[in-house]
């Protein structure tokens, strides 16, 4: 595997409370493990720029905030980690795990927000260098499972109702339906057992 996840490009996205950051963890430990370097980051952040956008974003102070605007935002950053963060570390040869990226501003701002995936889409074209990752890995997840795992104060996007978390799944779903690159893994259940499906969908995809 060690030849085969070089330089290879791999987000862990879906719902809030579905286990991404600890997934991405375990997946970069494992990935290490088989004897490549791997780097972890996150989306928005990473970078001063990605931080203080992601301060913004998430901010409850801001509930004012439209859903164009999210969208604008989100791109901003993402463009900014790709810059400094993504593209070097691809260019050596390293695994990136991400943890969210372009699959979330589809599934949050462009179904659920009624922005448009298409129009998304489109931003995306013109932003960023780079689409799509070599694998995204959707973790699927029921809101009341979700919610469970949500034990702290929640942030501005976390606290937009079930309804709209609801229609945030909906659109993970569907943008992976039929999609290259997309897999859908359930993360209902226990971390390590979720752990292995991701591994094992790792090892399908680039074995």
């Amino acid at each position: 595997m060690n030849e085969r996840l070089a330089g290879k490009f791999i987000v862990l996205d879906g719902p809030d409370g579905c286990g991404k950051s600890t997934q991405a963890r375990r997946l970069m430990e494992w990935i290490g493990g088989q004897g490549v370097e791997a780097v972890r980051f996150r989306d928005p952040g990473d970078t001063v720029i990605g931080d203080k956008i992601r301060q913004i974003l998430l901010s409850v102070e801001h509930e004012a905030m439209a859903t164009r605007t999210e969208v604008m935002l989100y791109m901003a950053a993402r463009a900014q980690l790709w810059h400094e963060r993504l593209a070097p570390a691809l260019a050596a040869g390293r695994c990136v795990v991400l943890d969210r990226w372009l699959s979330s501003t589809c599934a949050y701002q462009g179904h659920a927000g009624g922005f448009g995936v298409e129009k998304v889409l489109r931003i995306a074209a013109d932003c960023l260098e780079r689409v799509w990752p070599d694998l995204t890995i959707v973790l699927d997840v029921d809101l009341e499972t979700a919610a469970g795992r949500l034990n702290r104060e929640l942030d501005r996007m976390e606290r937009k109702g079930g309804g709209y978390h609801q229609k945030v799944r909906e659109g993970f779903l569907q943008l992976a339906a039929g999609r290259d690159g997309f897999v859908v893994v359930d993360a209902t259940a226990h971390a390590d057992t979720v752990h292995g499906r991701v591994v094992e969908a790792v090892r399908r995809a680039f074995g």
